[in-house]
């Protein structure tokens, strides 16, 4: 920052004065990052253990990633869905061949609206009905509100679109108590991360499937922050630590980490489910667009081309591990690099305030479980900064909170 710069107080006065008020203040002023390392508008730096919630997959100014924007935008930076473009088409087959199985792709500006496609989608079935899941998360939009289950995020808009029934996650008897033949889906995240990183018995997303499609019903899997090689495998519902037997879901939803930051989303839809939309059901002016679906195909070629499901498996574990050596925490979930610590006391918000001063960017999903969602080319180093800081860490959030450690 320079002596003409503006330093976060005054960019946080006029983010006050501009913006409304949806996310509060924000923590910090963000001015420029690499790799796994942002830098505020004071000039402190920061290793970035949140990656925008899941979504910078290969980290900041990836050189892949701006080549890839730069040059399609250099190209063609949009069309309407008049027409088609070479990246666009490029993206939907690659996601089907990760997918793999038969399937067709909507794409989409973000997680919401790939999940508001998606319930669009299940009333093509005829049935109206969705089972969904305590502590989901699935968006904000009004659709995908509807299926997201925290209260403090559903009243204060209701009524909101019906015929959503919530059953406790991870219960496949509430599964089967629920599901029914005027259900049209089931929909489940295969690991919750907005509620802490929590992760199913690996028998749940199986049996759902056998549930649904004893009863004519859809299995829609929200993949939005788990996909992507987020957990180790391209799917999370491919991954063999989170289930015990293939599972082929009739509905997908994909955003965050698809195309690296740049605003994009994705609802695959297999078999008969891929065909139920009909020309004028559905419809979007930025969906599709051949710079995002550029980004997107960058993210994906890296990913294989750097090993990042197995660095993302090997790296999730080293973070698991340098938090559990902390008696302060009581367990570690997750796969991959979708990690979940959950802490002694209920103070996630004091460890994320303490480790924002120590210089590491982490989330506090619950008040007693911290969670991270960092690059999957997050590198040795900071993994190893991270634990020789993390005792500090857990100290200082003691202090902050009252407390001696």
């Amino acid at each position: 920052m320079t002596a003409t710069e503006p330093g976060n107080r005054e960019w946080t006065e006029r983010y006050a004065g501009a913006l409304m008020n949806t996310f509060g203040p924000p923590k910090t002023v963000l001015v420029r990052g690499e790799g796994a390392h942002v830098w505020d508008a004071d000039g402190r730096e920061y290793v970035d253990l949140l990656g925008g919630i899941a979504v910078n997959a290969l980290g900041h100014g990836h050189p892949r990633l701006v080549a890839a924007v730069t040059g399609q935008l250099q190209t063609l930076g949009h069309i309407s869905n008049f027409f088609a473009s070479g990246p666009q088409i490029t993206l939907a087959e690659r996601l089907v061949n990760l997918l793999g199985t038969e399937a067709r792709v909507f794409f989409t500006n973000s997680g919401a609206e790939a999940n508001e496609a998606a319930f669009k989608l299940t009333r093509r079935t005829g049935r109206t009905r969705i089972v969904a899941t305590e502590g989901s998360f699935h968006g904000r939009t009004m659709g995908a509100l509807a299926l997201t289950s925290k209260p403090a995020y559903r009243e204060p808009f209701e009524p909101l679109p019906g015929d959503v029934v919530f059953v406790p996650y991870g219960d496949t008897a509430a599964l089967e108590a629920a599901v029914d033949r005027d259900t049209a889906a089931i929909l489940v995240e295969p690991v919750q991360g907005e509620a802490g990183v929590i992760v199913p018995p690996r028998d749940y997303l199986p049996t759902a499937q056998r549930i649904a499609h004893e009863n004519g019903a859809l299995l829609w899997l929200d993949e939005i922050q788990t996909g992507v090689g987020r957990t180790g495998t391209w799917f999370a519902h491919q991954n063999p630590a989170l289930v015990d037997a293939p599972v082929t879901p009739d509905i997908v939803t994909l955003a965050k980490g698809l195309a690296g930051g740049i605003p994009i989303g994705a609802c695959l839809a297999t078999h008969g489910a891929g065909k139920l939309f009909d020309p004028g059901n559905h419809g979007t002016t930025f969906g599709g667009n051949p710079v995002a679906a550029a980004a997107a195909l960058a993210v994906l070629d890296v990913i294989v081309e750097e090993d990042l499901l197995a660095h993302a498996t090997a790296q999730g574990a080293a973070l698991k591990a340098a938090a559990a050596t902390d008696p302060r925490v009581v367990e570690t979930r997750g796969e991959g690099l979708l990690v979940g610590l959950t802490l002694a006391e209920p103070k996630a918000a004091e460890v994320v305030t303490a480790a924002q001063d120590a210089g590491f960017l982490l989330n506090a999903a619950t008040p007693e479980r911290v969670r991270m969602a960092p690059p999957l080319n997050l590198a040795d180093a900071d993994v190893a900064a991270f634990a020789a800081a993390w005792p500090a860490i857990l100290d200082h959030a003691n202090d902050s909170a009252g407390v001696t450690a």
